[in-house]
């Protein structure tokens, strides 16, 4: 768990707490509710990295082809190993046992031939376990599949969804292209291929930051102007670090801020260049705040972020010749 019992959000939470409806970015106090026996954990990001760090080194000893998701998530493309045998299930195993070896900690892995495949088999044998998806079982496995459970396809599409009579892959492949776009516009395209097992998506090493930023749940809620604006300007100084950490600036701000009822306004605006300093960020984002301001309630968090960032995109450079076989999801 993550943050406190009273001003959190649940950052992860154990499968014991599942047990009780307790999931990840839902709000402490309301899983408290869920579970009152629940035991909050404040994160420890240092050591989360740390770790990460560790088990990407693993990776990158059997493919250079990795794409990080989070921390603890990534897709690995071992068409081409390596190290080991050219099997991607072997391979699974060699690295969730070197994974165990040197952090301690188990791993699930998900294997197939395309990335929509492997996500959705990384999920079915945790916290400790392999699934494998074999070509000639994936479209049976698909139309088996309850829909709610398609990676992508979230609880307000499966609503929509479950509307059209639509709770199985199955039933999903009864819609037409057409039909599909009609309803869920670009999305439906992809719901049409997903469906039939049919995901082209290469594997893209060290994928390009699209965002910089930081916010702040406050202990308790605020609502003194003065206050807000020392946050604010917290909160800027942070999302400017890392921006200079990272070598990079952008064109677009945006302010996040949640009230005491976890109502939520983003503002965003875009500039005809690279903001230069932490000064410029702070005079944009504070229109940004005042532009906002609507008899403001107490305020429970606030959030800054620059994006359409000035990071130069390598993989646009080159031409990749990525083959899809044997690819697979660890987590």
């Amino acid at each position: 768990m993550g943050g406190s019992r009273e001003r959190g959000v649940v950052a992860a939470a154990s499968y014991e707490a599942r047990k009780f409806g307790v999931f990840s970015a839902m709000p402490s106090v309301i899983a408290s509710r869920r579970c009152p026996d629940l035991i909050f954990v404040r994160p420890r990001f240092e050591v989360y990295q740390a770790v990460s760090k560790q088990i990407r080194k693993i990776f990158h000893k059997y493919t250079p082809l990795v794409e990080p998701l989070s921390l603890d998530e990534a897709y690995l493309d071992v068409t081409e190993p390596l190290i080991g045998p050219p099997s991607a299930t072997l391979i699974a195993e060699m690295i969730r046992n070197e994974i165990f070896e040197v952090t301690g900690l188990t791993a699930s892995a998900g294997i197939s031939y395309c990335k929509f495949l492997a996500k959705v088999a990384s999920d079915i044998n945790k916290p400790n376990g392999m699934y494998i998806i074999q070509p000639d079982a994936a479209v049976s496995f698909l139309e088996r599949l309850p829909i709610k459970k398609f990676h992508g396809i979230g609880k307000v599409t499966a609503e929509k969804m479950k509307e059209m009579g639509i709770s199985t892959g199955f039933d999903l492949k009864n819609y037409t292209q057409k039909q599909l776009v009609r309803k869920f516009g670009r999305a439906g395209a992809h719901f049409y291929r997903i469906v039939r097992g049919d995901d082209q998506r290469p594997v893209i090493p060290d994928r390009v930051r699209k965002s910089i930023g930081a916010e702040n749940t406050f202990n308790s809620d605020l609502s003194h102007h003065d206050e807000l604006l020392d946050q604010l300007y917290k909160i800027c100084e942070t999302v400017w670090k890392r921006a200079l950490h990272s070598n990079a600036s952008g064109k677009t701000i945006t302010l996040k801020v949640k009230f005491h009822d976890f109502k939520q306004i983003s503002r965003s605006k875009s500039l005809d260049h690279y903001v230069k300093s932490e000064k410029e960020l702070r005079e944009q984002v504070l229109k940004l705040f005042f532009g906002a301001e609507e008899d403001y309630e107490p305020i429970r968090l606030m959030g800054v972020s620059i994006s359409n960032l000035n990071i130069p995109d390598e993989r646009f450079n080159k031409q990749l010749q990525i083959p899809f076989k044997h690819r697979f999801h660890h987590k």
